[in-house]
């Protein structure tokens, strides 16, 4: 979501300000903004929309200083405006922040009795305010930060700087994530390591309800319960911090067409000389159930994964979408796994519910693809989906790279439950390693999916129809299109059509069936038909077998390789993606950073 930068440096930080906040662009933004501290006087600039608004802002009314922080703000309390855009000043402390602060409503009234209002519509305001108020009482610029955190509710990462320090930065985190960067006589704040890589490619991630004075001599890291603390300095590897499209016209290109490689190295890392190999300490035998909990895109894999669980391993799956999950205090068997699924690993409904899990189950397990993230370091058991950086919102390497792993998982779970015998296992696992080959020849089709898209992009409304597996595949597959494209589009249970959703069908309404060739294939067709006695428009999605049975009277038959029924939602995947992507090339929108989404969703 929202991008936090701050530096100490021994040069013009401006420039690397506005650099680094570019590298966090991919997170999602309306406005951005910076601030700095020279000869002693603190100064910001801020615009909204694009980072190349502040940039020429910058070239019309520079700003000196060799200390800085920035910010690229995705709105939630209050509109995208100059007024409302970070850094956040009163007086002389300023503040960039993620997350919410869930009292501030308590807290303006607190300060409106010392004479303190607001001037912005923002949540974000009320920490400056109650710093300032520190300050004014005689508390130093330190011990006015402390205060003011003491008082805050909510989750949140924070970043000070005061007037006349020209030397000390402020970091916290309680929440939502923030690394601390260290350089030769410089240091740098970041709310990933992305944004500081260019700058050090050492790091280290302050624990939850952390905060740290940050001076060019180093950092004061203190616990939640103010006693100092020492934490981790990591070496980043820099090559998995590139953000480069590397040729393709969008990161969202790039990412899909990255698929077959990154999907290989999952494989690789799991299935060392074809063996299935997964972190000590996973069990499934004895297990009454699995939870399975995530957001989004990774709820829908969550969705596929409750198939594999259930079928190959018998152990009982629960689904639940991470923001819903807590809130109904469901009841978590003690021999049981909850299991949570993130891209970022810092998805804040996801991490709640992770917290409500804890001490409730055996164990804690994550699929992530950030493993120094919060999801992964308070799990019990972490694996890494080793997808690579990921920039464009709408996930597609990410989302296959958790079905692999997810894959694995029930494979693993099928033998120590004994309901897969090691040679079922062992083919199973060598269908796996044929997948990359798969998704090369779906990517194949890639100009056909594009030519196809020319049409839908004419459409106001699409669904998604799917049976078995390939359901939560519709649901992504319309999830996809509508984030990308804004088309309205709904993913369906082929057998619901006919509870409601027929309703819907005329000529103007394409069809996308997404139907191999399996044992519940004669189902969806029949579901398929019922769509064109209405006039319906279909796009089937199928094997050549499929097409031979069932492509008469079809608008378009789209061929997939043939695939075992396992690897299917996998596979199709792809041309989901594809046809989201073309239909919004279509229709121009921005496909790396649509309208109103954010990458990493670090707030409730």
């Amino acid at each position: 979501m929202c991008g936090i930068v701050g530096v100490l440096g021994n040069h013009e930080v401006a420039p690397l300000l506005v650099e680094a906040l570019k590298r966090l662009e991919y997170r999602g933004y309306d406005s951005a903004g910076i601030a700095t501290v020279h000869n002693g006087r603190l100064d910001r600039r801020r615009a909204v929309g694009k980072l190349v608004n502040l940039s020429d802002l910058l070239v019309h009314e520079p700003l000196a200083g060799k200390a800085g922080i920035g910010h690229t703000r995705w709105a939630t309390h209050g509109a995208a405006t100059v007024g409302n855009a970070h850094p956040h000043r009163s007086g002389p402390v300023a503040v960039v922040h993620n997350g919410i602060i869930e009292n501030f409503r308590d807290l303006r009234e607190e300060l409106a009795r010392h004479g303190l209002k607001p001037e912005t519509e923002t949540d974000t305001e009320t920490v400056v305010l109650l710093t300032r108020h520190h300050m004014e009482q005689g508390l130093s610029p330190r011990e006015a930060a402390r205060a003011t955190l003491a008082s805050l509710q909510g989750a949140f990462a924070l970043c000070f700087l005061f007037d006349g320090e020209e030397d000390l930065m402020v970091a916290a985190r309680k929440g939502s994530p923030l690394a601390i960067g260290y350089g030769e006589g410089e240091m740098f704040v970041g709310s990933d390591a992305i944004a500081l890589a260019p700058m050090t490619d050492r790091i280290c991630y302050l624990d939850e309800g952390d905060h740290a004075f940050v001076t060019r001599s180093g950092a004061e890291i203190f616990d939640r319960e103010g006693r100092p603390a020492n934490r981790e300095i990591q070496q980043i590897n820099l090559d998995q911090t590139r953000i480069e499209k590397g040729g393709y016209k969008h990161f969202m290109a790039k990412e899909i067409a990255q698929q077959p490689a990154v999907i290989g190295d999952a494989l690789a890392h799991y299935l060392p000389g074809g063996v299935l190999t997964l972190p000590g300490g996973l069990d499934f035998t004895g297990l009454e159930r699995l939870t399975l909990v995530a957001c989004g895109t990774a709820s829908y894999a969550c969705l596929t994964a409750k198939y594999w669980f259930e079928q190959l391993a018998g152990l009982p799956c629960e689904v639940d979408i991470a923001s819903e999950f807590r809130y109904r205090e469901p009841p978590l068997p003690a021999k049981s796994y909850a299991l949570f699924v993130s891209q970022s690993g810092e998805t804040a409904d996801t991490l709640a519910a992770l917290r409500y899990a804890q001490g409730k189950v055996e164990r804690i397990v994550s699929v992530v693809n950030v493993p120094t993230s919060s999801i992964a370091r308070e799990s019990d058991v972490a694996l890494p989906i080793l997808a690579g950086v990921e920039v464009g919102v709408a996930s597609t390497k990410a989302f296959t790279c958790q079905l692999a792993v997810l894959l694995l998982l029930a494979i693993r779970a099928g033998m120590d439950r004994g309901r897969l015998s090691a040679a079922e296992a062992r083919a199973h696992l060598a269908d796996l390693a044929r997948l990359p080959g798969l998704m090369n020849q779906a990517l194949a089709r890639e100009g056909e999916i594009a030519a196809l898209s020319e049409a839908i992009a004419e459409a106001q409304d699409v669904l998604f129809l799917g049976r078995g597996a390939m359901f939560p595949l519709a649901l992504e597959g319309a999830l996809k299109l509508k984030e990308i494209s804004y088309i309205h589009a709904e993913g369906y249970a082929s057998g619901e059509l006919k509870h409601g959703p027929i309703a819907l069908i005329d000529r103007m309404v394409p069809v996308v069936v997404l139907a191999p060739r399996d044992g519940l294939f004669d189902k969806t067709v029949s579901n398929m038909q019922e769509v064109m006695a209405r006039h319906g428009k279909v796009l089937l999605v199928t094997d050549a077998q499929g097409g031979n049975e069932a492509g008469d009277g079809t608008w378009k038959v789209l061929t997939m390789p043939t695939v075992p029924p396992l690897l299917a939602p996998i596979l199709y995947a792809v041309p989901a993606q594809l046809l989201a992507y073309h239909t919004a090339c279509a229709k121009g929108t921005d496909v790396d950073q649509p309208r109103n989404l954010a990458k990493s969703v670090t707030v409730e």
